[in-house]
């Protein structure tokens, strides 16, 4: 059976395509709102490399305009990892109209979303109410289940602390933000060393010294410290990790450069060069 798309003329007329779309970005939606893909609801998987070859184009063209819009023309979100793309507005102009095959159709289709968010955007301009009905289903179906994931979190958040047990979120959000790599290329670029932040005992160290409290900041601060101290002398051998990042790291951090006061790393001209 063949399936069509409905193009209303007035989207000729529409302000938005008219005074704010690009002819590229023209083609781009009417291929987003009649391609095979498209579904009676609005949502539909597809992926970038499908509309890339569909299209004609790159796959960097095409996620330009993916980016164009969802950020700017605030027109489709989509989904990376279910890759699944929603027409916000298609409702408006799809959706007026309701019977039993359609409402069939509808009710099998919005089954088969993967992300339920998705619906929750196509919802306010539905003008028919009795897809609104349908639609709403699963709305307070998504509310729910985000409300009942969120309380499941904060129990098993309270049960960790209860049981003495780290938070699990929290650590990996920490871990996640550790600049391993950011602090080891630092150290490398202004000792000509070529140390890799991936080692256990490199990493081990750098995790030691953050836990105390210190950030990024700090271990700039000793890395051109007692880079300048020890440049060109028999203590620049110790420029590493484990001499740096060890146990007297506390009394680096405090240590003076030749200049008189702590490294402000807002200010330091004079080290402009290796960044």
């Amino acid at each position: 059976m063949a399936k069509y798309r409905h193009v209303h003329t007035e989207f000729w007329q529409d302000p938005k395509v008219l005074e704010e779309m690009t002819p590229e970005d023209r083609y781009f939606y009417l291929y987003l709102l009649t391609n095979p893909n498209t579904s009676q609801i609005g949502i539909y998987s597809i992926t970038k490399k499908q509309m890339a070859f569909d299209l004609g184009y790159s796959i960097e063209s095409i996620n330009s305009l993916m980016e164009r819009f969802l950020k700017h023309h605030k027109l489709v979100e989509f989904n990376p990892t279910t890759r699944e793309i929603a027409i916000i507005k298609w409702g408006k102009y799809n959706l007026t109209k309701a019977g039993k095959p359609m409402l069939d159709c509808i009710q099998k289709e919005l089954r088969q979303v993967k992300d339920r968010s998705l619906i929750q955007l196509i919802y306010p301009h539905i003008p028919n109410e009795s897809i609104k009905q349908l639609f709403l289903r699963y709305v307070n179906d998504t509310s729910t289940t985000s409300d009942q994931k969120e309380k499941q979190k904060q129990k098993e958040k309270e049960n960790n602390i209860l049981s003495g047990k780290p938070d699990s979120a929290s650590s990996k959000k920490e871990k996640e933000e550790i600049p391993y790599k950011l602090i080891i290329d630092l150290l490398n670029k202004v000792a000509g060393t070529k140390y890799r932040h991936t080692t256990a005992k490199t990493r081990s160290l750098i995790k030691a010294r953050w836990n105390e409290g210190n950030r990024f900041d700090d271990f700039k601060h000793v890395i051109l410290v007692k880079w300048e101290e020890w440049r060109g002398s028999d203590m620049d051998k110790y420029l590493r990790p484990e001499t740096l990042f060890g146990t007297k790291f506390e009394n680096y951090r405090n240590q003076k450069p030749k200049g008189g006061s702590r490294i402000d790393p807002g200010t330091e001209d004079q080290y402009s060069g290796l960044f």
